[in-house]
């Protein structure tokens, strides 16, 4: 089984090419959901000890309130993904061992450099769209400031630096190239293995 790690800053594109993806009935891990997930359910005590009760509400964190936290305090941060991170490798590993008989399976993450996943990955797919074009996606998806959207791109490695390490890169600027890209990619992957 090989893994390919699918990256690419905030509003890059990820989870649209993580959906072709799953259109071609390849097993994929996506980080952001299963973060989420285990947030808010069997990290949610950690998490309130960090951050205090109020972060969550009726059950459910206030995602806007934690992002405004961490994101303004890297400290914070730091002990956040200390929390998250694990637990996410841990749940990847369990769906590693859930799929082992697949040919191969993509695990979708914006920090897959900045966390040292990319060892871990057989190849690497990076996600790139224009700063401008990546910001009005973020905006139109999650009403977040423009600021705001700075500030975690700023918490992101660059494309520039994250390109030399990547196998492949999609350009998804325009998305009818997009597709190509990606056919071309997944038809090189097929014909590899």
């Amino acid at each position: 089984m090989k893994i390919i790690g699918l990256t690419g800053g905030i509003g890059s594109g990820k989870s649209s090419i993580l959906n072709l993806f799953k259109k071609k009935n390849i097993s994929c891990f996506n980080t952001d959901f299963i973060a989420k997930k285990l947030m808010d359910n069997e990290l949610k005590e950690k998490i309130k000890t960090l951050f205090g009760t109020d972060i969550y509400k009726k059950g459910e964190l206030n995602r806007k309130k934690i992002s405004k936290i961490v994101f303004n305090d890297i400290e914070k941060l730091n002990k956040l993904n200390s929390i998250v991170h694990p637990a996410v490798r841990k749940n990847f590993t369990d769906f590693v061992k859930r799929n082992k008989k697949d040919k191969f399976i993509v695990y979708e993450t914006a920090l897959l450099f900045e966390t040292g996943f990319n060892k871990e990955c057989d190849i690497i797919i990076l996600v790139i769209a224009p700063l401008k074009k990546r910001i009005k996606r973020i905006i139109k998806r999650d009403g977040l400031l423009k600021s705001e959207i700075t500030r975690r791109i700023n918490h992101q490695w660059s494309d520039e630096k994250k390109v030399d390490l990547s196998d492949y890169i999609i350009n998804n600027d325009n998305w009818g190239n997009t597709l190509i890209e990606f056919d071309k990619i997944f038809n090189k992957l097929n014909l590899s293995y």
